[in-house]
């Protein structure tokens, strides 16, 4: 029988895995924006952000594998290039941000520093923790996640309980769907895919052998990871609604969450949130640099000079893309998401379902007709061409940046009909 006390610590380890501190300026302004339509906003970022990456730790519980068996069905090379693009967006997007988080809540409002600064002060600590490996962020960590979850608790009740005035009208023409593609900038799903493996690694190393149990275990302890990430993120969506007529609309995300926390709890409430934030974002920022030398170190038969070479290039990534301010960091993301996030969301699919109708030739043709379809939502985002805007007059949905989502559907269905006939 499964042990609950251990179901429960592995559901908080999944939970604090999650808990990257950078995506808690998304919720906020997503529900500002929205306004009294911030339960359809919350219903799609939900769906991207905890419903996707917890059917990620489903598919673990019944693969239990690594990230690079997610892919092998297609093919060993084609899973080696999507876990080398994750790992690369991962050091040049995410981790980096973690940088600007914490310059805009931390840094700037008391020091008034410069974000080149910040950023390369920042990333030559990160530097000094991963080539040295030590416990102490671990430690830190373990205290950090519920610590800053008790006061993002606080100021939602307190928030909910008394909102100052009405609400602002939306800006989302289509509220659900704005909110689906906020949920693709917490890089939750991709998290998902990275966090089940260490999970799975994690419960071999503490005895668990059976196949049933592991599965049970992930499956139980996933579900308490997400249960909490959603009334967080839901929570924060719904206060920034309540407050939306109470700061100015060109407010920028860590400024509202900031202002939120001032207007709850007060001068000091804030300053605390603030530093624990920038804290959490750092020990992120260091395990996301250590994850990706640990997955190069591993590429080159265990080459600690790759290991040190693969985490200096991501610090002096991080400095250069971390100086810029977050606003312009989640819209640079944009397009590289809009290219990773469908592959990870039909290779997680696949992957959950049954064999019967997941074979390898099913994969080959969802993942092959989800690449070409995705490839409008993608450079739509960086240029404007007559030629790609006819081609995506015609295809359905893709005036949603979902063009990609009929034709994976349609390529999984005639693929099956057709091994069944034969």
């Amino acid at each position: 029988m499964t042990n609950n006390k251990e179901t429960f610590a592995l559901g908080f380890g999944i939970f604090a895995a999650f808990f990257g501190a950078g995506n808690l300026i998304l919720p906020p302004l997503l529900g500002f924006n929205a306004g009294p339509d911030w339960w359809l906003v919350a219903i799609g970022f939900v769906t991207s952000a905890t419903i996707i990456p917890l059917m990620a730790l489903f598919a673990h519980a019944r693969l239990q594998g690594t990230m690079m068996d997610f892919g092998k069905k297609v093919s060993y090379a084609f899973a080696l290039v999507f876990c080398l693009c994750v790992y690369t967006i991962a050091i040049t997007l995410p981790c980096p941000r973690t940088a600007a988080v914490t310059h805009e809540m931390a840094i700037e409002p008391f020091f008034g520093s410069s974000a080149l600064l910040t950023s390369s002060i920042y990333f030559a600590l990160v530097l000094v923790f991963a080539l040295n490996r030590n416990n102490v962020l671990q430690i830190l960590g373990k205290y950090l996640t519920p610590l800053i979850a008790i006061i993002l608790f606080a100021i939602i009740l307190v928030g909910i309980i008394s909102p100052p005035g009405s609400m602002q009208v939306s800006n989302f023409d289509n509220p659900i769907l704005s909110g689906f593609f906020e949920g693709y900038q917490t890089y939750d799903a991709i998290a998902g895919l990275l966090t089940g493996g260490i999970v799975v690694i994690s419960l071999n190393l503490k005895g668990y052998t059976s196949f049933a149990e592991k599965k049970r275990m992930i499956a139980r302890s996933g579900l308490i990871a997400m249960a909490g990430l959603f009334f967080i993120y839901a929570g924060l969506i719904a206060l920034g609604a309540l407050y939306s007529d109470q700061y100015p609309r060109e407010i920028s995300r860590p400024e509202l969450l900031s202002e939120l926390s001032r207007s709850t709890l007060g001068n000091i409430g804030t300053t605390f949130l603030s530093v624990l934030v920038g804290l959490a974002c750092f020990t992120t920022a260091v395990g996301i640099i250590v994850g990706t030398a640990d997955y190069f170190k591993g590429l080159f038969n265990e080459s600690r000079r790759v290991y040190f070479v693969t985490t200096l290039v991501a610090c002096i990534m991080g400095v250069l893309i971390g100086q810029f301010d977050v606003r312009y960091i989640i819209d640079v993301a944009l397009p590289a998401l809009m290219f990773i996030y469908p592959l990870t969301i039909v290779l997680i699919f696949l992957n959950l379902i049954p064999e019967t109708y997941a074979s390898a030739r099913v994969f080959r043709a969802v993942v092959l007709v989800t690449f070409v379809f995705s490839i409008p939502d993608f450079l739509g985002l960086l240029i404007d061409s007559e030629i790609l805007n006819t081609i995506t007059a015609e295809i359905p949905l893709a005036d949603r940046n979902l063009g990609w989502v009929i034709p994976a559907i349609l390529a999984f269905g005639i693929t099956n009909l057709i091994l069944k006939r034969k």
